[in-house]
């Protein structure tokens, strides 16, 4: 048995370096798709039911990808060719979103482009906890923060940065995206594929043989230290155990939409009742799967996964979904909030409201620049701190932030609000993360990755679902209270952080 070898930093810097390809993707789409679906005439309670498809597409694609992962090794590896092949379709994506004639074109391409981005970003995820040893997996995901928030300045800033540097139109007839807006995709486009190319290019993965070896070492090396073993040991649930609990979730599922109906509710609602129902499917597809011999199909394994899960993720899933409800409460509304609470306007084909949307851009990269900078303050603060209080301080920073803007008339105090949410952003990219990879095992490193995903896409349907009725209804159409309600949910994630165990963590 021998210990997972430490890295140097340039290494640790090629391995993460596609990330700015990946965010820059990411940012474009957070910062510029509302404004798309406004353009292209989606009323602004729609707007979180049209965003739905990358929280759907995540919640598919991120287990399934990471267990194919997990058991993928050929010439490039086996997460490289993950990386290569999302990045090749998110530029794509990229190149034909601001092309959509019309709205339901533009969802669709959304769709697309949040499946893309999912194959390459995941795997990554698990890259991290495949090359590192556990005392240098903060500063790994710290080091995929700063590549993120670095991307992401870029992108959120660029259809600003073209108008007011290079002279590009930002305005265009009704139903029509700028040529600011479509230029920065296309120039999106370029840097996802050539950043993550460098990445495949430059780095280099462990043989599963070599895996098997370092975890069997470290293992030993927690057990001798806290008596207690660091992986968890997996329990194959039978056919039966699934197949029970996928009845109760199926009729429960049924019963809900019924309501739904019966009442007359938002038809929103019915995403989350069909997900409750679409679970039972899934439990009781597995459970079939399980029955008839077939216990290593993939929907089987990644079932079986979510039930096993060690006690830190669960812990950690808490966090995570305060947290996300947050952060997608901020992507789907900061511009409908900014362009109308600050700048007094809805009008989308008005001068002042893309005035206020590029703005937005630039707060967007305000949060992004500010998370790269304190990236790697953050294994600092760990250090004479610890991983969960550094995690904690940072996100009722980012609550604070997104609070703050009810009370700002001034654009150019947004930014003093945007430091406070990059901190939170920047500690969401890395501690969780690094918290985490220590309870993992590493055949499994990509699906466990891929199940913790679930905790960031279940708050964003639950806020797809929601945010909609409660601007509408409940807020009068003032998309400014959404962001006030994003601002309360993360300093409860903070709370929720003090209940999680860390078990690398030396305080």
């Amino acid at each position: 048995m021998t210990k997972r070898p430490r890295l140097s930093f340039w290494q640790i810097w090629n391995m993460s370096f596609g990330f700015l390809g990946i965010q820059f993707g990411f940012a474009l789409q957070n910062a510029n798709v509302s404004r798309i679906f406004e353009t292209l005439g989606a009323e602004i309670d729609a707007i979180p039911i049209l965003w739905i498809a990358a929280p759907l597409t995540g919640l598919i694609i991120q287990p399934i990808i990471g267990h194919m992962s997990d058991n993928t090794w050929g010439r490039l590896g086996r997460r490289r060719p993950f990386f290569l092949v999302g990045a090749i379709l998110a530029s794509l994506a990229l190149l034909i979103m601001p092309n959509s004639p019309v709205l339901w074109v533009a969802a669709g391409m959304l769709w697309v482009l949040d499946a893309s981005i999912n194959v390459s970003m995941e795997p990554f995820r698990a890259f991290v906890g495949d090359m590192l040893p556990s005392d240098q997996r903060t500063k790994g995901f710290a080091m995929q923060s700063f590549f993120i928030g670095t991307g992401a300045v870029v992108a959120s800033a660029l259809p600003y940065i073209l108008t007011e540097w290079f002279g590009v139109a930002n305005t265009a007839p009704e139903g029509v995206i700028p040529p600011s807006v479509k230029l920065s995709f296309y120039l999106g486009g370029a840097v996802f594929f050539a950043a993550v190319l460098w990445t495949v290019i430059r780095s280099k993965e462990y043989s599963p043989a070599e895996l098997k070896s370092f975890e069997e070492a470290e293992q030993a090396e927690v057990k001798e230290r806290t008596g207690q073993e660091s992986i968890i040991k997996h329990i194959n649930h039978p056919a039966k155990y699934f197949l029970n609990h996928s009845y109760f979730w199926l009729i429960l599922g049924i019963a809900l939409s019924a309501l739904v109906f019966y009442l007359n509710w938002k038809a929103e609602l019915y995403i989350l009742t069909g997900g409750v129902a679409a679970f039972g499917v899934i439990q009781l597809i597995a459970g079939l799967f399980i029955a008839n011999g077939k216990a290593e199909n993939g929907i089987a394994v990644v079932v079986n996964d979510l039930f096993n899960m060690p006690k830190t993720m669960v812990q950690l899933a808490v966090v995570q979904f305060f947290s996300w409800f947050a952060l997608f409460a901020m992507w789907i509304y900061t511009t409908a909030a900014v362009t109308k609470h600050i700048y007094g306007t809805t009008d989308t084909t008005s001068e002042l409201f893309n005035e206020g949307a590029n703005w937005v851009g630039i707060c967007f990269a305000m949060y992004n620049g500010f998370a790269a900078a304190v990236a790697f303050l953050l294994p600092v603060m760990a250090k004479y701190t610890s991983r969960k209080t550094t995690h904690a301080i940072s996100l009722i920073a980012g609550g604070l932030g997104l609070i703050s803007i009810y009370f700002i008339s001034n654009p150019n105090m947004l930014l003093l609000s945007m430091v406070g949410v990059g901190l939170a952003w920047a500690s969401i990219l890395s501690m969780p993360y690094a918290i985490l990879a220590g309870s993992l095992p590493s055949k499994k490193m990509g699906t466990y990755m891929g199940i913790f995903n679930f905790f960031i896409v279940i708050p964003q349907i639950l806020a797809a679902s929601l945010l909609g009725f409660f601007t509408k209804f409940l807020f009068g159409g003032e998309a400014i209270y959404s962001l006030i309600l994003g601002g309360v949910s993360m300093i409860v994630a903070a709370a929720m952080v003090f209940f999680v165990t860390d078990r690398d963590d030396v305080k």
